[in-house]
């Protein structure tokens, strides 16, 4: 390799940030979906009776702060990537950037659900000024945010098309809908109609996921189609940071 080839290799690469956004936005993944399915599998009455409510309260709790940790992570190394200028307004309205606007958002989405439950959750007298009822509704936005959380990380991670990537989104798939299936078999029998419609959805969203990687993610040129306006996209096509690829797919790798 001459030295301007490689002093051009290192100009494209990925920097460190992108690194970061990308593992803090897969660690956080897999941390709600393992706090959603703690909350799923054990939410209610059905606390195993080896276990301590408080212990499974805790350790539930401690994953959401986790999943929180790491998703700041993953926000603030994107935000001060300079391959795309997204502002940090994104980080809670959504559907506002002029890159990957869905999918972008669709981030955006699951952080403010996420927002929404952590500060009403924050202190024991807010729960009681808000109300129980209230506060249970709030909190089931949490199981919301998981699958379009999945979603984001689908439509706008570049690396959606590597095969342990792809084993990862199967893994949290199959955890939630594992989780949601022993509770509804916990739950014993009545509400069949309620316990239909719930395991129809949880199998909905796998389905779902399926049939966007085929036509999206896994087809060929993702990256420029889910580039949105079409005004970014030129944009960025004419950046020389745009130079950056994926290996031998030449994916745009943002």
């Amino acid at each position: 390799m001459t030295p301007t080839t490689a002093l051009l290799a290192a100009g494209t690469a990925p920097s460190p940030l992108w690194y970061a956004t990308r593992a803090g936005g897969t660690v956080a993944l897999v941390l709600l979906t393992a706090t959603v399915a703690l909350g799923i599998a054990v939410g209610g009455r059905h606390t195993p009776r080896t276990v301590a409510r408080f212990e499974v309260t805790n350790l539930h709790r401690n994953l959401a702060f986790l999943t929180l940790v790491f998703l700041a992570l993953h926000i603030v190394t994107a935000v001060l990537d300079t391959f795309v200028h997204l502002g940090w307004w994104i980080t809670l309205v959504p559907f506002t950037s002029g890159y990957r606007t869905l999918w972008l958002g669709l981030g955006t989405v699951a952080f403010d659900l996420l927002l929404a439950v952590t500060l009403t959750s924050a202190t024991a007298g807010l729960r009681l000024r808000i109300g129980q009822r209230r506060w249970k509704a709030i909190h089931w936005l949490a199981y919301g945010s998981w699958p379009v959380a999945v979603f984001h990380a689908a439509g706008t991670g570049t690396d959606t098309r590597q095969p342990l990537q792809l084993a990862l989104y199967a893994l949290c798939l199959g955890v939630v809908v594992l989780a949601v299936w022993w509770r509804l078999f916990r739950a014993g029998p009545g509400h069949a109609t309620v316990r239909l419609a719930a395991g129809a959805a949880t199998l909905a969203v796998p389905l779902a996921l399926v049939a966007f990687l085929h036509v999206g993610p896994l087809a060929p040129g993702w990256s420029h189609r889910a580039e949105a306006p079409a005004g970014a996209t030129a944009t960025a096509s004419a950046s020389p940071a745009h130079a950056r690829t994926a290996g031998p797919t030449n994916e745009v790798t943002r």
